[in-house]
């Protein structure tokens, strides 16, 4: 058949295996689940210190960068670890490409709880429920887009090379 002929002098690499689809799938989304997961747990902790609003607002600034930081650190170790039974995932643009669908589609709902947790943060001491104090959304923003961008990216990124 035609669909089965070579198009360059390349060799044809074979197709992820649904084991190593699964393996990049699970290890970005529990990277990402527990990214979140902590930054709620953290807000909803944060309140509860005696402590003026804007210095809590940066120990929730430093909390967030601890845990990107973190998060960064497992998603480069993660993405090079080798499975018994999968085996190691390969650079490819169909990985790459999954990596960044699974940690849309799966994971980003994740965000939700701390989205709800931030807004009540942004109207803390306001009048009616305007927001008074945005940087709280940004917060939210910001961590988002490590979350949906950067997380991912460096997973990709440190994907071993398939050749």
């Amino acid at each position: 058949m035609v669909d089965h002929l070579p198009l360059g002098s390349e060799a044809q690499r074979p197709l992820p295996r649904h084991a190593t689809l699964a393996l990049l799938v699970g290890r970005i989304t529990t990277i990402k689940l527990a990214y979140w997961a902590a930054l709620t747990v953290f807000e909803l902790a944060v309140p509860l210190a005696p402590a003026p609003r804007d210095e809590r607002f940066g120990l929730s600034v430093s909390f967030a960068i601890l845990a990107t930081f973190v998060a960064l650190l497992w998603a480069r170790r993660s993405a090079r670890a080798v499975d018994p039974r999968a085996g190691t995932i390969s650079r490819s643009i169909p990985t790459i490409a999954t990596t960044f669908a699974a940690a849309t589609v799966v994971a980003s709902p994740a965000s939700l709880p701390l989205l709800l947790v931030e807004r009540q943060h942004s109207i803390e001491g306001c009048v009616g429920l305007v927001t008074c104090h945005p940087e709280a959304l940004w917060l939210w923003v910001a961590t988002l887009a490590i979350g949906l961008l950067v997380i991912p990216a460096v997973f990709a990124a440190s994907l071993r090379s398939s050749g």
